[in-house]
């Protein structure tokens, strides 16, 4: 969920797609050899048809380069899906130079403006299903996440939305939010009415007006408007609202929203709600819900899979940042925990019935 990309991230995002590509062209030669000698390989195979219908597993990921919409790229892949990848102009010819030259017939690229909802609607259709990652670009080039840029974000995802009404292809969305919009609630511990944040918790939208919490503001702001869309079209959405995504060099590439997210946290510390995952969990966790949205998948999931509890956890993070751990916990020596309790039983379950113990034993309650 990369907002503002430094030439580092970007190199290092394209770099990353260039190896998840060439491993993705030896993994369709494998099969080809195996399917010429009559063998067949049944690991990750996926039915290129959904509901029988004939019309091709087809899908796109919107920024596509990010640092999640990567990893939610390299899942599908596996699954055996085909993947349109909507990027904007600046990496266009370098990537399609990329698809020519790797394996062309199940990743492609289309260019589109995220501002632009008819451009949007052209890049999906075609496509069964979209997941809209919330990325998007600063053009001022700078970092942090402001006001203005929670604007950008809740007019982006509104396109997006009005777009998968509009393209005949696409029955189902999934949209990332995030726990920042789960967590700010107003007032005492005992005017609320459960100690529990789960996926029915929604963040105060006054209260993150007030603490100029704009990321959090944008992500509520985004999500709430995605629903009415929704539901004014008629068509499915889903929405998974991860806690801060962690993973291999995510504060190179990932830095914007790394920091936007972590506006606030040694208040989200101290009541319990500092929660991270990781970026591959995460991208598992989209395909989870996406491929159950036909049959059980409904509303929004909360997704996280560790919380910073301790000092010694809080150090750990800052030092992965690069940051003192003040930034996170203050100057307390002692961290009395507070009652709040995060819950993604709702995700836990799901992943559960659908893929496995191995999602359940990476998912914590």
């Amino acid at each position: 969920m990369g907002f503002v990309r430094s030439d580092e991230s970007k190199k290092m995002e394209i770099e990353e797609l260039k190896r998840m590509l060439v491993a993705c062209a030896a993994v369709h030669r494998r099969k080809d050899e195996e399917e010429f000698k009559g063998a067949r390989n049944n690991i990750n195979n996926v039915p290129k048809e959904i509901g029988g219908d004939g019309e091709e597993k087809l899908v796109c990921v919107t920024s596509g380069v990010s640092f999640l919409g990567l990893a939610i790229v390299n899942c599908l892949l596996l699954r055996g899906y085909a993947v349109r990848i909507l990027i904007d102009h600046r990496d266009r010819e370098e990537l399609r130079e990329l698809m020519r030259r790797t394996c062309s017939n199940s990743v492609s690229v289309v260019t589109a403006k995220l501002t632009e909802a008819d451009d949007l609607t052209a890049a999906f259709e075609g496509c069964r299903g979209v997941f809209h990652t919330s990325a998007l670009a600063d053009p001022a080039g700078l970092s942090g996440y402001s006001k203005s840029m929670a604007e950008v974000e809740v007019k982006t995802t509104e396109n997006v939305m009005k777009a998968c009404a509009r393209a005949s292809s696409v029955r189902n969305c999934v949209l990332t939010s995030s726990l920042s919009a789960c967590i700010w609630r107003d007032g005492p511990l005992q005017d609320l009415s459960s100690p529990v944040i789960n996926h029915e918790s929604w963040s105060d939208e006054s209260l993150c007006i007030d603490k100029k919490l704009w990321y959090a503001l944008g992500k509520l702001k985004s999500e709430k408007n995605a629903w009415k869309l929704a539901e004014e079209n008629d068509f499915k959405l889903a929405t998974i609202c991860p806690g801060l995504v962690t993973g291999p060099d995510f504060i190179q590439r990932n830095s914007t929203a790394t920091i936007a997210y972590l506006k606030g946290a040694q208040e989200m510390y101290a009541d319990s709600l500092l929660a991270t995952v990781d970026v591959t969990r995460l991208a598992e966790a989209h395909l989870c819900v996406y491929e159950a949205m036909n049959k059980t998948a409904f509303g929004r999931y909360i997704c996280f899979d560790r919380v910073i509890a301790s000092e010694d956890e809080a150090e750990n993070l800052a030092k992965e940042m690069g940051m003192p751990a003040s930034k996170i916990c203050g100057n307390a020596h002692d961290h009395i925990p507070c009652p709040f309790e995060l819950s993604n039983r709702k995700l836990t379950s799901l992943m559960s019935s659908t893929l496995g113990r191995c999602y359940t034993e990476s998912l914590s309650e």
